[in-house]
Parts: structure tokens; sequence; C-alpha cells
């Protein structure tokens, strides 16, 4: 993939990670015109790359001509801190979690603006969520994404709540005083919550994970049903387990 740069001065790394960033946890696969599309690139300069890339195995074709993450890129992936550390370290946790509940069990990190799921188990009584790992969701919307707001640095959280606030539902809080209310009075009570916030039928609890100081970690919530809804009963599972975690990664840390 060498070469050199564009006419508009871009380089063959830069397009090629352009083309890589075409593909996110709405868009798994795609043809070339629909990477061309993502990625604003030349179609002829997207059937380049693309071809590079498959080489290397960081993209893989179908039979019918559509293309994915490859499994070299993946494995590459898994060597990242938020994979081989915060996910295995969590996993006990979050089992322990599962066995008491059988709800949906979210651990998620903080990624720019919006909420990063790095893990997340369910059964087959678990109530359907939107939730992928590798995906991103909205931080006013989801629980694990209150939880790291209201514990986020007050700057990032103010600058936040004064960005425009994507409606996810009829529910979803998009009032920069209302939802600053809300997130005081998660750091006051210990916990967020969300109500019908994110998708239609579902609410959602969550704590932060701190490892002593700081912002924290990563946030773990629950997804449970709205018509069995009890979040208060979750509660006291949901912070042994964080404080669990938290006191782990910090006597793994360098």
């Amino acid at each position: 993939m060498a070469g050199n740069s564009t006419a508009a001065g871009r380089s063959v790394t830069a397009r090629a990670l352009d083309l890589l960033g075409a593909f996110d946890a709405a868009h798994p696969q795609a043809t070339l015109t629909e990477l061309a599309r993502r990625s604003g690139l030349p179609p002829a300069t997207v059937h380049r790359l693309a071809g590079d890339l498959v080489a290397w195995g960081a993209l893989d074709r179908d039979d019918d001509g559509r293309y994915r993450i490859g499994l070299r890129l993946w494995r590459t992936g898994l060597l990242a801190p938020v994979s081989d550390r915060l996910r295995e370290t969590a996993l006990p946790f979050m089992q322990d979690l599962y066995e008491a509940t059988r709800e949906n069990i979210h651990l998620a990190v903080l990624d720019g603006d919006r909420a990063l799921y790095v893990e997340k188990l369910s059964g087959h009584r678990s109530v359907p969520v939107l939730s992928r790992v590798g995906a991103h969701l909205p931080l006013h919307a989801t629980g694990v994404g209150k939880a790291l707001l209201a514990w986020a640095d007050e700057d990032f959280r103010r600058a936040y709540c004064d960005g425009p606030l994507s409606r996810q539902t009829r529910h979803t809080i998009t009032e920069r005083g209302r939802l600053l209310r809300e997130l005081r009075t998660a750091v006051e009570r210990g916990y967020a919550s969300t109500s019908e916030e994110m998708s239609l039928g579902s609410c959602s609890v969550a704590v932060p994970v701190s490892t002593g100081s700081g912002p924290p970690a990563a946030a773990l919530g629950i997804v449970v049903r709205t018509v069995r809804a009890d979040l208060s009963r979750l509660v006291p599972a949901l912070r042994t387990g964080a404080e669990g975690l938290g006191r782990r990664l910090a006597a793994t840390e360098d």
C-alpha cells in the first residue's frame, strides 16, 4: 500500500484509514460503491485500496462482492488495552451479575463524545437491545452513557450538554437544563438510569467503575424490560460488581 499522496494531498495511509472508517456497527459490510460514498474517496481509489487491504487481511470480500472487516484486523484490535485488559478483567464480574439477574449486562467506556460498548452478556429472556460490542451509542440516552457523563470532567459534561442532543425516542431527554439536573441527581444517589430513552420497552441502570481518582474507567449497567423494572433493587449488585472491578483494575495498573 505504498505510494504517493493524491492531488488532494492525503497520503495512502490516510486514505486507507478513511476506507476502514466507512465500516461501523450499523454498516458492518458494504459494496465498493457504498464504501466510496461513505469514505468520500473516488471509486478507483477505493477499488485499489480494498484490494490491498484484502491481500493483507484487513478486509474480507464475500462471493457477492461485499466487503467486511477481516480477521487479521480483528486480531490486531484485540491487542488494544480495552480488549485484553478491561474486558478480560470485567467478564467474571459481569458473569456474576448476569447469573444474579438474567438480564442484559453492559460494559462501556467513553470514546470521544459517545459510549463505546466493550462487552455485553444477555440471555434468552433478556429484553432485546440496540447495543452491540464495538457499537457507539449516545451518552445522554443510555444508562452506561449517563454514568460516564455524570462522573466525567465538569467541562466535558457541560460542553456535551451544550451541544445538540439527539432524540432517540419520545422519552429521550434533550433539554440541557433537565439533563444537567438528572446528571447531578445521578451523582447524589450513586447511579444513573434511563426509562425508554434509547428504545421503547426497556429501561436501564448503571454505575461508574472507578480506579480511585479521575473520571471513571468504564461504566457497568443492566437493561431490563420496562414492565418488570425495579431499578433500585439492581443497584446493590451493580455497585458490588463495579467496586470489585475497579479494585481489580487499580491493582493491575502499571
